[in-house]
């Protein structure tokens, strides 16, 4: 059986994700004693071996719905958004004299990869909305490398994922050279998953039990408040912009110490 929790695991969540995991599989009674933290995820989520799983809601509505069991979506009280939603952040450089989104139009804009709800198809949804576009894509493999290419100047404008600018402002020294000037529409967030012949009852009460208990220190590491049920159909219904096809450059994508983390900047 595969668990994993790869979406917002970094060295500074890695204990508390495990302790997440330990109180889930105590509560369900049976599941891998640890996370799965290498390999693919795109062969992790299709595998028939899943269990317990975090992935984007791009590439569910894209790809895996049908194929995957939701379970429900952590709650992580963000600003702005309803419970289990989040959004984008647009982040510049602090010294950046520009002040509104469509400034940056035609400036070089930093996203992980093309199936991310927050780094591509919000910003590309919200611009839209607003009579414009941001025209000159450069794709970064992750959300922490698209932060880091807007400090560096490689990039000019970055969308990122809420929940990871906010670890990234706690985490990051260079967040201190960042500033965001505009946030994305709520969608639904990133969904727990399992495989299509698991229990999700047992798996979702097992969350819910494992989130109620969770020591606070783990929960303050996660942001993490609770956890909420979103309909599959709520989640099929957010936009899918086109993929990119004028990509200015493809910056080196940031290296981690954690091999999973690279598709799992998806968010």
């Amino acid at each position: 059986m595969i668990a994993s929790l790869p979406m917002y695991d970094r060295p500074e969540t890695a204990a508390a994700n495990d302790a997440l995991w330990s109180a889930i599989r105590d509560a369900l009674g049976y599941g891998p004693e640890t996370l799965e933290r290498d390999g693919d995820l795109w062969a992790h989520w299709q595998s028939p071996d899943l269990l317990f799983s975090q992935t984007c809601g791009y590439p569910y509505r894209a790809r895996l719905h049908g194929a995957v069991q939701l379970l429900g979506t952590p709650d992580h009280d963000l600003p702005g958004c309803p419970p289990g939603h989040y959004n984008a952040v647009l982040i510049i450089r602090r010294q950046d004299p520009r002040t509104a989104p469509e400034d940056f139009a035609n400036a070089p804009f930093a996203f992980n990869e093309p199936l991310s709800q927050s780094g591509w198809a919000a910003p590309q949804t919200w611009s839209a909305a607003r009579g414009f576009a941001f025209t000159r894509p450069v794709q970064t493999g992750g959300h922490h490398a698209s932060a880091r290419a807007v400090a560096k100047g490689a990039a000019d404008i970055a969308a990122i994922d809420a929940l990871t600018w906010a670890l990234i402002q706690r985490h990051d020294a260079h967040a201190s050279g960042l500033r965001e000037i505009a946030r994305t529409d709520p969608t639904p967030a990133l969904p727990y998953i399992s495989g299509s012949g698991r229990d999700a009852a047992a798996l979702t009460g097992a969350i819910e039990t494992a989130i109620a208990s969770l020591a606070p220190v783990h929960r303050n590491a996660l942001m993490l408040r609770g956890l909420a049920q979103i309909p599959a159909a709520a989640y099929l219904a957010v936009p899918s912009p086109a993929a990119p096809q004028n990509l200015v450059q493809n910056l080196v994508q940031n290296s981690v110490q954690n091999p999973a983390q690279n598709p799992a900047q998806l968010p």
